[in-house]
């Protein structure tokens, strides 16, 4: 073992005596060289205490032999607290009398003479109290302080980013509250709105045959009084011997008698002869016994689909970023990009077959993944997973990006996939041939299908739901529309400008407007308003656009294009 400033000899004499002696007061002259002896004197002057030798020789030195020495006894009146700027004063954690004095940098290690015995005997050791004279003005002290104070900006920071952060997720708690009141609200006005109807059909079927009752009623209770009156004439008149009209009273009885007035209320009654009774619908009993019949709690990325931009009014190059790889067999074209984080973002490249996470700080390739097909579009799914468009394959992959991206399951879909989008549990497809918006969950099942066949369009690109979720907004080139399709699969409006060719990919801003780029070797980028009424022209020669997404941390639109770079806007 080496001990830097000192000799081994000397070292191992002071480590092998004093560990185990206790002193009140040991010499320190001896002490700095590295030997425990007990004082027998102190200086007043030098405020030290010394040893017999040490307290002789102190007498004999030309420098110090005028110095005040006093005896053992007397060490405690005159000694004062003293502060050696190279002194070591904190005790060690595992032998708690031992003061630490030493650092062995092999292992990073603080330690007392017992530690040093111990752990370290093979090692270059460091006496603190030799090392560290002047290391206040040394540029490892210097830079300590400026790695400390950039740690406290990266603490300070982080506690902003959590503060703000508990505030949104309360905003989002309730928010997610009003959500299931609203909905709830409406289910509840829906079902008052569907008992009505069922109670006003009863009321007026009751209304039908109560009037059937009282009509047979009153039919029955005047033919019941008929027969009463003409018994009491016949009864009369054949006690009176009035024979001609007991003979014209039975006619009139008989003919009476033979009249069907009774048949036909008896029928009308049996018209009435039913039981109201209420028939739950069983698709609905069905579905509430269901788990999540009234929704379910679903996480997704606040900056990637929760929290959108309310408005862009302004877009300018900013730089742009390279994503060819040295194993790319063909010039890229980016037909879907998504972000997954705040310095992430994925991109599907159409041209050789893969997915490519780029780093937006120092805009490079950081990973990539090769498919058995050519990827189309991408949608962020909850959980670290992603949904992946292959039209030529007619599929939809479901993969993870937790760690290396690979596909969890897949599942096919009728028709060549293009756009994608999730919300809540759902899949939102539209695909050609047959020209339709696939709704599915994320196993694949089919909730709905949209038919766009007859509507007028051709080759979908890309898709987005509205603000209020009542409609699919759905970029055609063929055509050069944006349409806005209802749930039902009903145009409600149209944008169409013969000076804007190929609308392809899309961004949908909180205030519920749109970005469209279109496509074409001087290509742009446009706002046009959510009823498809107004355009605006953000920005014009972008080259051969085919998709985009938007960084809200970042403030910065990436546009996928038909090249090896990524164009990156900033967004005002």
């Amino acid at each position: 073992m080496a001990v830097s400033g000192r000799k081994v000899a000397d070292f191992q004499s002071s480590i092998s005596k004093g560990s185990t002696e206790d002193f009140d007061h040991r010499c320190e002259p001896c002490l700095a060289i590295g030997q425990q002896i007990e004082a027998h004197g102190f200086c007043v002057d030098c405020q030290e205490y010394l040893c017999k030798n040490c307290f002789a020789y102190h007498q004999r030195t030309k420098a110090s032999k005028h110095h005040q020495l006093v005896n053992k006894d007397s060490m405690a009146k005159h000694a004062v607290i003293k502060k050696e700027p190279n002194e070591c004063k904190e005790k060690c954690q595992v032998h708690k009398k031992e003061v630490i004095k030493f650092f062995c940098s092999k292992h990073e290690a603080l330690g007392c003479n017992d530690c040093i015995v111990l752990n370290h005997r093979a090692c270059d050791i460091d006496y603190i109290p030799d090392k560290c004279a002047g290391i206040g003005d040394s540029t490892e002290f210097r830079e300590l302080l400026r790695e400390l104070d950039k740690k406290v900006n990266e603490a300070d920071i982080i506690i902003k980013q959590a503060s703000c952060r508990e505030k949104e997720l309360d905003s989002c708690y309730d928010k997610l509250l009003k959500e299931i009141t609203m909905f709830r609200k409406e289910i509840n006005d829906r079902l008052d709105e569907l008992q009505k109807e069922i109670q006003t059909d009863a009321d007026r079927k009751k209304f039908t045959d109560k009037q059937t009752v009282n009509k047979v009623l009153k039919t029955c209770t005047s033919i019941s009084s008929d027969f009463k009156q003409l018994q009491s004439r016949l009864q009369d008149y054949n006690a009176s011997q009035q024979n001609g009209q007991l003979y014209i009273t039975m006619k009139q009885a008989k003919s009476k008698i033979k009249s069907n007035e009774l048949k036909e209320a008896d029928r009308c009654l049996g018209k009435t002869n039913l039981k109201y009774s209420f028939e739950q619908n069983q698709n609905l009993e069905n579905m509430l016994s269901r788990q999540n019949a009234l929704g379910k709690l679903t996480v997704s990325l606040s900056h990637v689909t929760s929290e959108r931009r309310k408005s862009i009014d302004e877009l300018k190059n900013k730089e742009e970023m390279e994503i060819k790889t040295k194993s790319d067999q063909y010039s890229s074209c980016i037909t879907g990009c998504v972000v997954l984080s705040s310095n992430k973002l994925l991109a599907a490249d159409f041209s050789n077959e893969k997915l490519k996470v780029v780093d937006m700080k120092n805009k490079t390739v950081i990973e990539e993944t090769t498919l058995s097909s050519k990827p189309w579009d991408i949608a962020v799914v909850p959980q670290d997973q992603i949904a992946v468009t292959m039209p030529w394959e007619k599929e939809i992959l479901i993969m993870t990006t937790a760690c290396k991206m690979s596909v969890v399951h897949k599942f096919l879909v009728k028709g060549e996939c293009r756009g994608i989008v999730y919300h809540q549990g759902q899949l939102y497809t539209v695909c050609l041939d047959p020209t339709c918006v696939f709704i599915t969950d994320t196993q694949g099942n089919v909730q709905n299908t949209i038919l766009l066949g007859n509507k007028n369009v051709y080759e979908p690109y890309d898709l987005l739901l509205s603000k209020d979720l009542k409609r699919i907004f759905i970029s055609f080139l063929g055509s050069n529309n944006v349409v806005s399709v209802t749930l039902q699969g009903n145009i409600s409006a149209k944008y169409k400008n013969k000076d804007l060719k190929e609308p392809r990919g899309m961004i949908l801003l909180e205030d519920g407007s749109l970005l469209v780029c279109y496509g074409g070797v001087n290509g742009s980028i446009h706002r046009i308003s959510g009823d498809l009424k107004q355009c605006y022209t953000l920005i014009d020669a972008v080259s051969s656009p085919r998709c985009m997404c938007y960084n809200r941390d970042q403030n910065e639109v990436y546009v996928g294009c038909l090249s090896d770079q990524m164009i990156v806007l900033s967004a005002k």
